[in-house]
C-alpha cells in the first residue's frame, strides 16, 4: 500500500507524521519511506539512515549540430519554455530552462538536434534502522523537481507499506509525488492559513481520485474552521496531535514523535489501522 503524506502549506508537521508513522510500523511489517520533498528533504534528520547507494538525476537537453542546422527556427517556435533561441548564424541553448520534452529533436527537419544528459540532482537510498529509506535532492537553483520525484518513486517497493513524504503545496511536484497512491494523508493546523491551504489540497487530491483523511496537528484553541470544514465535506480527521512544547523540543532535536514519546506509538498504529480500513472499503 502506498500512503502519501501531504500538506497544503509548509510547516504543518508533515515530516513529523511521515517519520513517526514509518517508525511505528517498522516492527510490524516491511516499511519504506520515500522523501519526495526533493527541494529540501529532511526525513534523514529524524531517521538517520545509512546511505549505501546513490544515482544521478538527469534530464535530456538539446545539443545542436551547427553543420546540419539551417536556422529555420522551428525548434524555437515549438519550445514552450524558451530554452532555444535561433539567431541568423547560430543557435543558443539554455539548458536550465529545458524541461526535457524532446520536441525540438523530434521535429527538427534536418535532424540537427540530439540530446545529452544534464545532471539536476541525486537519489540516495539505504537503511534507517529497519526502514527502507529513499530520498531525492535537486541541485541548488534547479527549477524542476518532478524528474527527481519520478526517480525516487521508481524505487518504491510494492511488497510492503510505502510512505511518501510529499512536497508542500498543490503544484506539479505535489501531483507527481501523490499520483498512484492508495491513500493521501493531509496534515494541517487550526489556523486561517492552514485552513485555506487544506481546502486547496483537498481539491487537488480529489481531482486525482485518491481517498483522503486529515491529521490535525497543534490542535487546541478556539479556531474551529478546520473541523467544521472536514465535517461538512465528510473528511475523516484520523489523528489529532495537541499543541505541546515537548513535541516542539523533540522536533528541534531531530527525534521522531513516536520515538521521543513512546506513548504515541499506539496512536500511529491506530492511524495505520484506520487508513487500511478506508482503503479496503474503497476497493470493495
Amino acid at each position: 500500500m502506498i500512503i502519501s503524506v501531504a500538506s497544503g502549506k509548509g510547516g504543518t508537521g508533515k515530516t513529523l507524521v511521515a517519520t513517526s508513522l514509518a517508525f511505528s510500523l517498522k516492527d510490524r511489517q516491511p516499511v519504506q519511506l520515500l522523501d519526495c520533498d526533493v527541494e529540501e528533504p529532511n526525513d534523514h534528520i529524524f531517521l538517520k539512515p545509512v546511505i549505501t547507494q546513490k544515482e544521478a538525476v538527469c534530464i535530456q537537453v538539446p545539443k545542436v549540430d551547427e553543420d546540419k542546422c539551417t536556422h529555420c527556427g522551428l525548434c524555437a517556435e515549438i519550445c514552450a519554455y524558451n530554452a532555444i533561441a535561433v539567431l541568423p548564424d547560430r543557435v543558443m541553448v539554455f539548458p536550465e530552462l529545458c524541461h526535457g520534452c524532446g520536441a525540438c529533436s523530434y521535429l527538427c527537419p534536418e535532424k540537427a538536434i540530439t540530446e545529452e544528459g544534464r545532471e539536476t540532482g541525486v537519489v540516495e537510498w539505504g537503511d534507517a534502522g529497519g526502514i527502507d529509506f529513499v530520498q531525492g535532492r535537486i541541485n541548488v537553483g534547479e527549477a524542476m523537481a518532478p524528474p527527481a520525484i519520478r526517480q525516487v518513486r521508481e524505487r518504491a517497493n510494492a511488497d510492503g507499506v510505502v510512505i511518501i513524504d510529499v512536497p508542500p503545496g498543490t503544484s506539479c511536484p505535489v501531483v507527481e509525488a501523490i499520483k498512484g497512491s492508495h491513500f493521501c494523508l493531509l496534515v494541517t493546523e487550526p489556523t486561517p492559513f492552514g485552513f485555506n491551504d487544506l481546502v486547496l489540497a483537498v481539491e487537488t487530491v480529489r481531482e486525482l481520485g485518491i481517498p483522503l483523511g486529515v491529521v490535525l496537528n497543534r490542535a487546541g484553541g478556539e479556531y474551529k474552521k478546520v473541523e467544521e470544514y472536514c465535517l461538512k465535506e465528510n473528511i475523516p480527521i484520523l489523528l489529532t496531535i495537541p499543541l505541546d512544547t515537548e513535541i516542539a523540543r523533540l522536533y528541534s532535536k531531530g527525534v521522531t514523535l513516536a520515538e521521543g514519546m513512546p506513548e504515541t506509538h499506539e496512536m500511529f498504529i491506530g492511524l495505520w489501522d484506520e487508513i487500511r480500513k478506508i482503503v479496503e472499503e474503497d476497493i470493495r
